[in-house]
């Protein structure tokens, strides 16, 4: 905040203002209805809507994330908590809170010893992956308030689909007619014009349907007491027992929600030139705002897409529209909850199901199919395994397929041989240039990633099979080291050990392009005891050269630099 405020002026005031207003509108509705989703009375997604963005304001790296509860987190809390405690219940509340605070002080841990780096591991098509079917999860959880009927609530789609399917000729009429009705005008709305708030126009017209016309609609489920006030401060209640049952879904909630949180920020920090996102002060303010939330009744919280991208799209430019958006929520808290008493749930329904199901995301997933196949895969079973398993073994099945493919990919990198460019000094892959010189007894063999124990075996059998195509006449290996930029004990072993082994069959090994640290680690570990080093050059043409001609004159000059260096 202290980033911000000293410069803070009138016309930073205005566009704030106008933000504040159109977010804490969307806000207010949204909050209800993600409050159901959890399986918490509606009121309790007003409470994540004041604490946690105040601290987030305050502590947050970026000026525009819309802070607060959203649909993910919320069925991640109700799979979770629902296993421990009755839905609704006092005991559901508390446990609740509980994993408010557990998440937050997590999250805060992770930030203040800087590992964001974790979550890293989690490549962008598992994200893909993950969202879209928690997407589609929540929105079929959804049908039982558009269709106004009691199907099951779960985080596996079959179960759902099923209970769905055997249940659907007991839909209520009049439910699904004004479900239907609000999708309609949500969509047409959002098609219009993404700022107007459509959310809070269907609440209003639902709110005087149910009013005015309630009495032939009886059967139409309706939210009813909002209790008013502002919450108090209390600890939430420490059991140890549900802390250790509740870890692995907080644990979950920690990783969404800061996903969910980086990735909004830097798609809005491409957007302007003021600020830069600072992963680990963004887990330390969503720490902040999840533990200080928790005090005051707040369940996990984290940034929302929506509100995001309409916060920014309305002109907030700093902090100051989240605090705007509180007093909005504060004002409807103290004076406004009894307008909701009529406000049917099929409409809440009908403003979650529009906003999950755009985060399907098939672009993303067509694209994948042409650019990268391994990705596509990765990102289908990431999407199948939180559909069908739940939303806490789809991430840990997203999590071990990355850890998988990163293991694959560096342990088997791309290996070519090279071949010098007619009329230049360059050396480049034989298998994208044709026209390369290749010389009968040199092997120019280039290597493109670090060289450590999962690969050091696919290296030196690429090495082998190479040099066994040039047959006898081969005479010089030459290592263009210009893309390895680590190499590790297992590494340094293994090609010592083919230098030993080609220099008894009359085969002498160069490097080429070797980076300093990579060098110094080659030094300290003695490879200067087995080979020169006028055996060390700037580039594969110069190696070759030395060879061809035993021009030492220069080759002794850079000798005596990299030694120099290395000392």
């Amino acid at each position: 905040m202290l980033e911000w405020l000293p410069n803070y002026n009138t016309s930073l005031f205005k566009g704030d203002l106008v933000a504040g207003i159109t977010v804490g509108i969307i806000l207010i509705p949204q909050g209800i209805a993600y409050a159901l989703i959890a399986g918490l009375p509606p009121i309790y997604g007003l409470y994540c809507a004041l604490v946690p963005q105040i601290m987030y304001a305050i502590f947050g790296s970026s000026r525009q994330v819309a802070i607060g509860p959203v649909a993910m987190d919320s069925l991640i809390v109700a799979t979770g908590v629902s296993t421990l405690a009755l839905a609704g219940s006092e005991s559901y509340i508390s446990i609740a809170i509980l994993l408010a605070l557990m998440v937050g002080g997590i999250q805060f841990i992770m930030g203040v010893f800087s590992l964001g780096f974790i979550v890293n591991f989690l490549s962008k098509p598992v994200i893909t992956g993950f969202t879209s079917a928690v997407a589609l999860i929540i929105g079929f959880n959804q049908f039982r308030n558009l269709f106004g009927v009691d199907f099951v609530q779960s985080d596996q789609i079959q179960f759902v689909v099923e209970d769905i399917w055997m249940q659907i000729s007991t839909f209520n009429k009049h439910t699904t007619v004004i479900g239907f009705i609000s999708v309609v005008i949500i969509i047409v709305f959002r098609k219009i014009n993404k700022k107007i708030p459509n959310a809070l126009i269907v609440v209003i017209l639902g709110i005087i349907i149910m009013k005015y016309f309630g009495k032939n609609l009886n059967d139409v489920s309706i939210v009813k007491d909002v209790p008013s006030g502002l919450p108090f401060f209390g600890v939430p209640e420490l059991d140890l027992d549900q802390m250790r049952e509740l870890l692995p879904i907080a644990l979950t909630l920690v990783m969404v929600g800061y996903l969910e949180t980086i990735s909004i920020g830097k798609s809005l920090e491409a957007k302007q030139d003021e600020y830069r996102i600072r992963p680990n002060q963004e887990l330390i303010a969503l720490g902040l705002s999840n533990m200080v939330g928790s005090f005051f009744k707040a369940y996990p919280t984290t940034s929302s897409f929506s509100r995001s991208a309409i916060n920014q799209e309305s002109g907030a430019k700093t902090g100051m529209a989240a605090l705007i958006s509180v007093v909005m929520v504060i004002i409807t808290l103290l004076f406004l909850t009894p307008l909701f008493y009529h406000l049917p749930k099929a409409v809440l329904a009908a403003i979650i199901i529009v906003a999950v199901f755009g985060l399907v995301n098939f672009k993303e997933a067509a694209f994948l199919w042409k650019a990268n196949n391994l990705d596509f895969w990765l990102m289908l079973s990431t999407f199948i395994a939180t559909l069908f398993l739940g939303i806490e073994y789809g991430i840990m099945v997203g999590v071990g397929l990355s850890l998988i493919v990163l293991i694959f990919r560096t342990s088997r990198p791309y290996v070519t041989e090279l071949g010098k460019v007619p009329n230049s000094n360059f050396y480049r892959n034989k298998n994208r240039f044709e026209e390369v010189i290749i010389d009968d007894d040199i092997l120019v063999f280039r290597f493109d990633a670090q060289i450590f124990y999962a690969n050091s075996s696919y290296f030196r059998d690429n090495l082998d099979e190479m040099a066994a195509n040039k047959g006898k006449a081969l005479k010089l290996i030459v290592l263009d080291a210009e893309s390895i930029n680590r190499v590790d004990s297992t590494g340094v072993e293994m090609l010592k050990e083919r230098i030993k082994y080609y220099k008894k069959k009359g085969v002498v090994f160069y490097f080429a392009g070797v980076k300093g640290p990579v060098r110094d680690d080659f030094f300290r570990s003695g490879i200067l005891e087995i080979i020169d080093i006028n055996h060390f050059f700037m580039k594969s043409n110069q190696a070759v050269k030395f060879y061809k001609t035993g021009d030492r004159k220069h080759q002794e000059k850079y000798a005596k630099y990299i030694h120099q260096a290395y000392k």
